[in-house]
């Protein structure tokens, strides 16, 4: 729709957050426009016209006036290459960027009163159904049933394994390290579980073995090459 009032040679638009200076009949190059390729649209936030010599500035916009405008084409700008590099890190990054823009044709600077244009907005995801979501909870609370169970199971575990070996406090606990093949780290393994002294690993029978193996991770084949139940008797002889 033409403009019913042509009365400025200029003006001074912002469109899609750009300022432009326009005329009528101009084509313009801006950032991607909502709209189809040929339909009409309308810009009011004009900050400065120029009619003749008669200039009037908008606090911020004037009131009233608007450029009017066809979209002529959706295109991308040239490439614009952007490098990044890091000195002495061996670090560089080479990428390419064409930004989204629309070519319009200044129909009109007046009071008309085409379409409105806006910016294009990328598309909102759909939200997941209420079903995915009720799913993903249930998902979560046998995860959680899943542990508890594990841990409930670990804890019968250690107290069948401390009920066949005997039990100690961290007090009484003695240096497990003289034993060859357990360092500070099967040393921490074996007091997580509740073993901290060389009767409790001398008391060790074959199935205690692999309780001890599924909850610290030490292997029977380890226990069982290193003679840690044969070493742990010979320290409590040397004790007595």
């Amino acid at each position: 729709m033409q403009p019913q009032n042509l009365m400025c040679m200029y003006a001074i638009v912002e469109i899609a957050g750009h300022q432009y200076k326009v005329q009528k009949d101009q084509q313009v190059y801006v950032n991607r426009l909502s709209g189809d390729e040929g339909s009409e649209v309308s810009f009011d936030r004009v900050l400065l016209t120029d009619d003749n010599g008669s200039i009037e500035v908008g606090a911020p916009a004037i009131e009233g006036i608007k450029v009017d405008a066809k979209i002529v084409s959706h295109l991308k700008a040239d490439k614009v290459i952007v490098f990044k590099k890091k000195r002495r890190k061996g670090y560089r990054v080479k990428n390419g960027h064409r930004q989204a823009i629309s070519l319009i044709e200044i129909t009109g600077i007046g009071k008309g009163s085409a379409k409105k244009a806006t910016p294009a907005k990328a598309e909102k995801k759909a939200e997941a159904p209420k079903k995915e979501q009720k799913n993903e909870v249930s998902e979560n609370l046998v995860t959680r049933a899943e542990h508890r169970a594990e841990e409930q199971h670990l804890e019968v575990n250690v107290d069948k394994l401390l009920h066949d070996i005997g039990t100690a406090t961290k007090a009484e606990a003695q240096d497990l390290k003289k034993i060859n093949g357990i360092g500070p780290a099967y040393e921490e393994k074996l007091n997580v579980v509740g073993i901290y002294t060389y009767q409790q690993i001398a008391n060790l029978k074959a199935a205690d073995k692999k309780l001890l193996s599924e909850l610290s991770g030490i292997t029977v084949e380890k226990i069982n090459s290193e003679e840690w139940v044969k070493q742990a008797k010979a320290l409590l002889k040397e004790e007595n």
